[in-house]
């Protein structure tokens, strides 16, 4: 390393600083990723990758620094690769649940604070071949943009020189996803909201002091002061078992992956979009846990906090956080998983319409220079307008390979905030759509109840379709009587 660059010193962005001083032991601020490989991964080979390819984002060889005038990236001096790529292997059986709960263990364990903020585990035991687990803190950067350095790690043949076109075919092809749709009528405002985040964190702050003055703005201030308040006094989400005291515990699962083009299938058969078919699904294993849990959730809606990425597509490999978050409606009180579905999609096309992620964005980066006597308790505020955050990827539709081996499966997990206990990952990768959960173990216990009903929750609507065309030649009478047994 050259003399310059050791100890060299980068102010962090006020949005980054204020995802570091978000860390709690009840919620650890890591993206956890997981690549399952359908043959063995070689340590030295995986090892000289991330020297090649993650260590050319400079960042990763700096660790996070908080200091009296705020945060900076530092040049680590002592960075050991050994240190950040660790290898392990499961016991018994080194099957899907024994997987389960090591991801566990590393998304309750907290990342080293004097060294760079991230590390990969490489079991070499897993259903006959690999898998790799990344673990990187969310002040390096948000979740497009991790998904696309992860991205730059694999190729799209065995041959490591087919790497160099992922990222332009994957961008491509990403074009008019929801994450863009949400995206096109914010992109005035964000400008002046970022350059505006002092005067933002003053306006916060008065409106908590006097939630008169957060209601007169719902109606009357500027249309970026109208959207804070409209999200301060939103009332608290529903008492259910997601909600209540966290622990320092995780745990994990995923669902056996679902064929992406059925869904999409459907989604055009039912008049909607991919993104609202999979949530309303996760919408309807969500209630029928909780039911089996004993809980009474008839009638009962909670919100999901959803990131809307706020940067052009062709940016994202750039690091930092250039994102906001929306507050989405999952509407469990539904029994009928069509009304459900009906339900989730009109919430979506209203958040299209409005400016609810730049907002968000305005208000990470005022929390960033905030006191933090002010950032923890706008924090449990806004945590305890929601229940969940849910996530919604369009990975590449291609297979990738990482050490010349073919990349099986797929997942990841943003962290929750505050006092959120509950974690919904969607990503699509290869034709199949993955799911997963992550849950704080006092309020999940057994997250696989969670995702062994997301299948089922599709199937339904594969139902629903059915009746829909049925009602048509045999009567709506005789289809929605066979319709309520299955809700």
């Amino acid at each position: 390393m050259a003399d310059e660059e050791r100890g060299a010193r980068e102010p962090m962005s006020k949005v980054d600083t204020a995802w570091l001083r978000m860390e709690r032991p009840t919620n650890r601020m890591m993206i956890t990723g997981v690549l399952m490989f359908a043959g063995p991964l070689d340590a030295a080979r995986v090892r000289a990758l991330l020297l090649e390819r993650f260590l050319a984002f400079r960042r990763f060889r700096q660790k996070a620094v908080v200091g009296a005038s705020g945060a900076h990236w530092e040049t680590d001096p002592d960075f050991d690769i050994d240190w950040h790529v660790r290898v392990a292997a499961l016991p018994g059986a080194a099957d899907k649940i024994a997987l389960e709960r090591f991801v566990s263990d590393l998304a309750s364990t907290p990342l080293d604070l004097s060294k760079p903020l991230w590390q990969f585990h490489l079991v070499e035991n897993y259903q006959g071949g690999a898998a790799l687990i990344a673990r990187i803190h969310h002040c390096y950067a948000d979740g497009l943009a991790l998904v696309q350095v992860l991205l730059s790690l694999t190729d799209t043949a065995p041959q490591p020189e087919a790497h160099a076109e992922l990222a332009k075919t994957w961008l491509k092809r990403d074009r008019g996803s929801v994450l863009e749709r949400l995206l096109e009528p914010m992109q005035g405002g964000l400008q002046k909201v970022f350059s505006a985040s002092e005067k933002t964190w003053q306006k916060l702050a008065q409106m908590m002091a006097d939630p008169s003055v957060a209601a007169e703005f719902a109606h009357e201030g500027s249309e970026i002061t109208r959207e804070l308040a409209i999200a301060l006094t939103l009332s608290d989400d529903p008492k259910t078992g997601f909600k209540g005291r966290l622990g320092v515990a995780k745990r994990v699962a995923w669902a056996e992956p679902l064929p992406l083009e059925e869904v999409k299938t459907l989604g055009k058969a039912l008049g909607c979009t991919v993104n609202d078919v999979l949530l309303a699904c996760a919408a309807g294993a969500l209630r029928g846990y909780l039911r089996d849990q004993g809980e009474d959730v008839d009638g009962l809606t909670i919100r999901a906090t959803v990131p809307v990425n706020l940067r052009p597509l062709e940016h994202a490999k750039k690091l930092g956080n250039h994102f906001g978050l929306v507050f989405l409606d999952l509407p469990i009180g539904e029994a009928n998983p069509l009304c459900r579905l009906e339900r989730v999609a009109a919430c979506m096309r209203d958040l299209k319409g409005r400016r609810q992620a730049v907002v968000a964005f305005g208000l990470l980066a005022a929390l960033g220079m905030a006191p933090a006597a002010l950032q923890g308790p706008a924090l449990e505020l806004f945590s305890r307008k929601a229940t969940t955050v849910a996530t919604n990827v369009p990975g590449p539709q291609q297979p990738l390979f990482m050490a010349g081996v073919e990349v099986r499966e797929l997942m990841f997990w943003v962290p929750q905030t505050g006092s959120i206990g509950l974690g919904l990952s969607i990503l699509s990768y290869n034709g199949r759509v993955h799911f997963g959960v992550i849950g704080d173990q006092k309020r999940v216990r057994d997250p696989d109840a969670i995702v062994r009903r997301f299948g089922a929750e599709f199937e339904k609507l594969m139902l629903v379709a059915l009746m829909e065309d049925w009602s048509e030649d045999f009567g709506a009478a005789d289809a929605a009587a066979t319709l309520g047994r299955y809700a």
